[in-house]
């Protein structure tokens, strides 16, 4: 409890730094590895900041029942425009849905490393499904870039089974749909 208790409090002051130190567009589009741009056939609609926790739960290895690890559960977020102002959420699925109802869903199509160390992979996803009326209906894929943070801890052991940590993150999300 005392370790759990360390990482939320650890993370909301690293989620504080992180908001003010990283805005959005930290890094152009032209640092975008080639393997995770959009397809020609699709353009930017729009992008958001996310600020929050990926959620990880201490379990013993599959291949190895005798050693333990973080294994990746679900990421929570808030969704945020360029005015900083709140437009929806982030969750399992992994999901995003807007504050008009509109979702999408999406799948991991490739990946690349952060630039950021102890951060989470950057990731090129496309629409498994979308739902509702409005901002994310049309969207066809979407990138997740600039991660800081997020990042599972490197050890885990067989008193921590069972337990979850909440890393802290931000992200940049960028959503595509197809061209006019």
């Amino acid at each position: 409890m005392l370790c759990q208790t360390r990482f939320t409090i650890i993370g909301a002051a690293f989620a504080a730094l992180s908001v003010t130190a990283a805005g959005p567009g930290v890094q152009s589009a032209k640092s975008v590895p080639e393997t995770l741009k959009a397809p020609v056939d699709q353009v930017l609609a729009f992008e958001v900041r996310a600020t929050g926790v990926q959620i990880y739960e201490c379990r013993a290895r599959q291949d190895d029942p005798a050693q333990f690890e973080w294994t990746f559960k679900a990421p929570q977020a808030d969704l945020f425009d360029a005015s900083g102002r709140l437009v929806g959420k982030h969750y399992s699925g992994p999901t995003w849905e807007g504050l008009d109802g509109s979702k999408v869903v999406g799948e991991v199509k490739a990946k690349d490393s952060s630039l950021a160390s102890g951060s989470i992979p950057w990731l090129l996803l496309s629409a498994k499904s979308t739902s509702g009326e409005g901002q994310f209906s049309p969207v066809r894929s979407i990138q997740r870039l600039n991660t800081l943070g997020g990042a599972a801890p490197a050890s885990a052991s067989q008193a921590q089974a069972g337990q979850e940590i909440r890393v802290p993150y931000t992200a940049t999300y960028t959503f595509y749909v197809g061209k006019p």
